[in-house]
């Protein structure tokens, strides 16, 4: 929700790091393998109490994430990058839940389920949208420059990190705070089926009046 907002003041250091970053031969991908790495640490020390150890590995995660495409841009963006980026991202959101209910799976287990299925949800209607909005033409840069078309949703990339850092900091209440952001993914899920329904509809519509105008001349 706040992604779009916070691009302008995030962006400018960001690229100038990647600038610098790139000139000292290191690569995007490179990056993203990284962040991972990092992201499994936040899940592994979740999973064995020290969520404020888990924070900092959330934190340079993200780092990564904003950075490895910096890098991108500052050498040359390829698709298969792009690939590696989203699916990894989405490794990590799904194995954090996971973190938590291993440290506590009577007590986290089941909002930690439902916090995957709304992180499934959410991310299937995000995916699902992208393909058809790249075989229908559309396009965005909403979001900056990606390598696919990213819909805004309630439940995005600020809230998220917000969500995961609370998490770590209030590790009693995972359980609370864990369905609460899972309610407000599956309302971003479910708008986001609404609106990309309304969007696809929309633009089959626009296609099938230019062909029937073409047919009449």
């Amino acid at each position: 929700m706040f992604d779009a907002r916070l691009r302008p003041y995030i962006d400018p250091p960001l690229t100038r790091a990647g600038r610098a970053i790139a000139a000292l031969g290191l690569t995007a991908n490179g990056i993203t393998l990284i962040g991972f790495g990092f992201g499994i640490s936040a899940v592994a020390f979740i999973a064995v109490g020290s969520t404020l150890i888990g924070a900092l590995f959330i934190l340079l995660n993200r780092l990564a994430d904003g950075l490895d495409g910096a890098v991108s841009r500052a050498s040359k963006p390829t698709e298969s990058g792009g690939f590696l980026d989203i699916v990894l991202d989405f490794f990590f959101y799904g194995l954090l839940p996971v973190g938590f209910a291993l440290a506590d799976p009577e007590r986290n287990g089941a909002a930690a389920a439902f916090l995957i299925a709304s992180f499934y949800a959410n991310g299937s209607a995000f995916l699902a949208f992208s393909t058809f909005a790249e075989k229908l033409g559309l396009s965005t840069q909403h979001q900056g420059l990606k390598s696919l078309y990213y819909m805004a949703g309630i439940a995005e990339g600020f809230e998220t990190i917000v969500m995961f850092l609370l998490f770590c900091l209030f590790p009693g209440r995972f359980a609370e705070l864990a369905i609460l952001f899972g309610i407000v993914c599956f309302v971003s899920a479910g708008a986001r089926c609404v609106n990309g329904f309304i969007v696809i509809r929309a633009h089959e519509a626009q296609l099938q009046d230019k062909v029937a105008i073409r047919a009449g001349q």
